[in-house]
């Protein structure tokens, strides 16, 4: 009778072991099948506007950022162009309501981007920075910078550039610590230090 009880039980403990694994390897199916098919969720579309006006910026001439006074600054060495590593920062996205990054045609946004000469240390490079839009429309993208012009203050002119609802985040938002901290490691690795 003892023997009986303990082989019962043991075949019914063993019995939920299978079923929970039985359970498990489903609901991982289920995950994965979810992920692959057509009914996957959407994607995350700010991740990927922020990752193409990284790209947009840091394959642009720093020339074509249209700062002033920031272009060329080994053309007369006969070397080639150093690359240019930012972080970007997007404060929002025009139409706001797409569900794809093929319908984004404008990006408000805060960029930081050296020039990484080789061995150039990050605290003396060259740098590019401030509130930008990205006309996402054009191929390539257009990038507008907001600087101040001979009639115009800052301030003002970032007024008549951003729409109302970033305005504010412009004129005091700059990167997040993790933007930052990988701008300057991927820069460091750019310049050879």
């Amino acid at each position: 009778m003892i023997a009986q009880r303990s082989f019962a039980g043991w075949y019914r403990h063993r019995l939920v072991w299978v079923a929970v694994i039985l359970l498990a390897t489903l609901a991982g199916t289920v995950v994965l099948v979810n992920r692959a098919g057509p009914e996957a969720e959407p994607a995350d579309v700010h991740a990927q506007v922020m990752t193409r006006m990284r790209a947009t910026l840091e394959q642009a001439d720093p020339g074509q950022h249209n700062h002033a006074g920031h272009g060329g600054q080994q053309a007369a060495t006969g070397k080639e162009k150093p690359a240019v590593i930012c972080g970007v920062r997007v404060y929002g996205y025009e139409p706001a309501e797409v569900t794809t990054l093929a319908d984004v045609r404008t990006v408000y946004g805060f960029h930081l981007c050296g020039v990484a000469e080789q061995k150039r240390p990050w605290d003396v490079a060259v740098k590019l920075a401030g509130p930008v839009i990205i006309d996402m429309s054009s191929e390539p993208p257009g990038i507008q910078v907001v600087e101040a012009t001979a009639d115009t203050r800052f301030v003002d002119r970032l007024r008549e550039m951003f729409p109302d609802k970033y305005e504010e985040l412009a004129l005091k938002e700059a990167l997040a610590e993790s933007e930052m901290a990988d701008l300057r490691r991927r820069y460091d690795a750019a310049a050879g230090i």
